[in-house]
């Protein structure tokens, strides 16, 4: 029986398992627990005898080491469902977040670890007067920083980071240092991360990137030009009329051509287009034309350094079935295709392009011909001709004002906000139509009207996850006189005006909610008593661990997360001898908070054969009753884990 600690994963913890399995010989005891010997890590690293310090190339700044600590410290904080701001909670799959990102990045990591497909960001450009976010602030005294909104109920400030302040640069990169390296974990290995930023913080943006995703994982800088009427900067020079986009991939040799829809490029393909002068095949699921082998072209990439893209493909070619490494395949009327040679002397294979699972996956878009070696070789399949590549200089952008403002029946409410169009060029060129988009810098919540849209025009199924501080709207602008107190009840509304504009439109059948949850403090007390500090009759706080404020909604949610579940899943309540549970994804939680359980409801839950399992502690009372309970769940559900909260 396990015991849910309730908080984030430790991610210092496991950077020092990595490097451990590594070079177990730098591992160390302090007083502290485990920790590395950086002076033994830096002679295992390097082929010359390590004596001091050398200069190096490299981004450095006043606070840069306690930016990276930051990004590796646990939170013990939670999500709190609000039902009453969401709509269809119980169906949708879309999330909005009310907090601070660099919190919310933190809770989001082990649920969402490796399986975010694409990241677009605004964050605040450090022009002088927009805000940023200064962390770990205390609460300030001053109940006027948190009513004009330059401070959150938890105390983090937003600040003016004017250039007169002497580490206007530092400030802005402590700011967004821990929170990209958070969001880098979070991508699937073929993951892209988009961010909208200007030429004050470009540069550094770059250099900053480069050392979290690594120089070779920089995919391009796209340049976007907006069509409406530039803006000059200061009276001074040529009126501003660009932005860029930097774009890493958390694996670059993963990502291919970016592809944009031909009607958006505003250009006709040249005829030779089509098929590359090849006939155009049809299938059951469309017409397409052969494109380029499979095997990477590139003989870096190979068994060591690729490992896992180094294995057989099996071909039957009675069936056309292709499976990879063998996988639920008995070889029987199959045929086995090996990687290329290499050729390089040194490693036998050339790696694959594509990954097993995206084979298993998207098998139907290869195709295996005949060779001139009475073998096989396979191809992908060209299916959408009415595309192009993707130019690193966007334009024909409609303007972001303009798209808000039609929303909200003339009232403009937000400065300068991101084109649905520039959002859906980004969305769209990853080619994919189911996944998780992310953006954590949400402000009027573009991202999640260009998901909707997007799936609207093309029957995808992508789910979008908004990240918002709750800044508080000042009293004299038009948001706070027509009842939007914050930015949240702002990108909230706007999501639920834009779902419904898409749905009279198109009426088609997408996803059109939103579960709303905020960043709170954890649902479990913190007790740091000892006993002969306590009395009598303060012993009744002991008999339950979990605050008294909480609803089981709010476990639940803590309890997802804390197991590694992702917040779109399905979540049912049921009836079971008088005890309420809850069905999190059919089978794959069963939870149930209710103070007195009915011990033979395990005989019930046994007939789901739940994967998992949790209670609270204080539903029983004798320890008795919770091995009785242990031991019943090996006898009927020997599978299922369970867990005490």
């Amino acid at each position: 029986m396990n015991k849910l600690d309730m908080k984030s994963i430790n991610i210092t913890d496991n950077n020092i398992d990595k490097i451990g399995e590594l070079f177990p010989n730098v591992i160390v005891e302090s007083d502290k627990g485990r920790t590395i010997d950086f002076d033994l890590l830096k002679q295992e690293l390097s082929k010359d005898i390590i004596e001091g310090n050398k200069e190096k190339y490299q981004l450095t700044w006043p606070g840069k080491k306690e930016a990276i600590l930051t990004a590796n410290t646990p939170t013990k904080k939670t999500l709190i469902p609000l039902k009453e701001k969401s709509v269809d909670f119980d169906n949708t799959e879309n999330i909005y977040i009310e907090g601070d990102n660099l919190e919310a990045l933190k809770i989001l990591q082990e649920s969402y670890l490796n399986k975010i497909k694409c990241i677009y960001i605004d964050p605040p450009y450090n022009t002088g007067n927009d805000f940023i976010y200064k962390d770990n602030f205390k609460k300030s005294t001053n109940e006027e920083l948190l009513e004009s909104g330059q401070i959150d109920e938890e105390g983090n400030r937003l600040v003016s980071n004017n250039t007169s302040n002497g580490k206007f640069h530092s400030d802005w990169l402590s700011m967004m240092y821990p929170r990209i390296k958070l969001a880098r974990n979070l991508l699937t290995d073929d993951g892209v991360i988009f961010i909208s930023i200007d030429d004050n913080e470009q540069s550094n943006l770059k250099k900053m990137c480069d050392e979290i995703f690594g120089e070779s994982n920089y995919v391009n800088c796209i340049t976007w030009i907006s069509n409406i009427t530039g803006r000059q900067i200061s009276g001074q020079g040529a009126a501003k009329t660009w932005e860029s986009i930097l774009v890493y991939a958390k694996n670059r040799e993963y990502i291919s051509t970016f592809i944009v829809d031909i009607k958006f490029a505003k250009s006709k393909m040249p005829d030779t287009y089509k098929g590359f002068d090849k006939k155009i095949e049809k299938d059951k699921y469309g017409e397409f034309t052969i494109g380029d082998t499979l095997y990477n072209h590139n003989r870096k990439f190979n068994e060591e350094t690729r490992k896992n893209l180094v294995f057989s493909i099996y071909y039957n070619e009675k069936t056309g079935e292709i499976i990879p490494d063998n996988i639920g395949c008995n070889k029987k009327g199959f045929f086995e295709i090996k990687p290329h040679e290499n050729g390089d002397g040194v490693h036998k294979y050339h790696a694959w392009r594509w990954s097993k699972e995206k084979i298993k996956e998207e098998y139907y878009n290869l195709i295996v011909l005949p060779n001139s070696n009475n073998g096989y070789e396979i191809y992908t399949k060209i299916r959408n001709f009415e595309t192009t590549a993707l130019k690193d200089l966007v334009t024909n952008i409609q303007n972001g004002d303009n798209e808000v403002q039609k929303l909200f029946l003339g009232k403009k409410y937000f400065d300068y906000p991101k084109s649905v169009d520039l959002v859906k060029v980004i969305t769209n060129c990853l080619n994919f139509k189911k996944g998780f988009i992310l953006d954590f810098f949400s402000g009027s919540a573009t991202t999640a009207h260009s998901v909707m849209k997007l799936n609207a025009e093309d029957n995808g199924n992508r789910k979008f996850i908004m990240v918002q501080l709750p800044e508080i709207c000042n009293e004299n602008t038009e948001a706070y006189k027509n009842g939007y107190k914050t930015i949240c009840d702002i990108g909230e509304e706007r999501i639920r005006r834009a779902a419904k504009k898409i749905k009279e439109e198109t009426n088609a059948d997408i996803d059109y909610g939103f579960r709303v949850y905020k960043i709170d403090s954890s649902n479990m007390k913190d007790i740091y008593y000892k006993p002969s500090d306590l009395k009598q009759e303060q012993l009744k706080m002991f008999e339950s661990n979990i605050k008294e404020d909480r609803t089981s909604e709010d476990l639940l949610t803590q309890v997802i997360l804390d197991l590694g579940l992702t917040l779109d899943l399905k979540i049912e309540e049921k009836i079971i001898l008088n005890n309420k549970l809850y069905f999190v994804d059919n089978n794959s939680l069963i939870a149930c908070f209710d103070d007195n359980i009915n011990i033979n409801i395990v005989d019930e839950i046994s007939k789901y054969k739940p994967l998992k399992v949790v209670f609270k502690d204080s539903s029983f009372k004798y320890d008795n009753d919770k091995i009785n309970l242990e031991e019943r769940f090996k006898k009927l559900s020997p599978e299922t884990e369970i867990s005490i909260l």
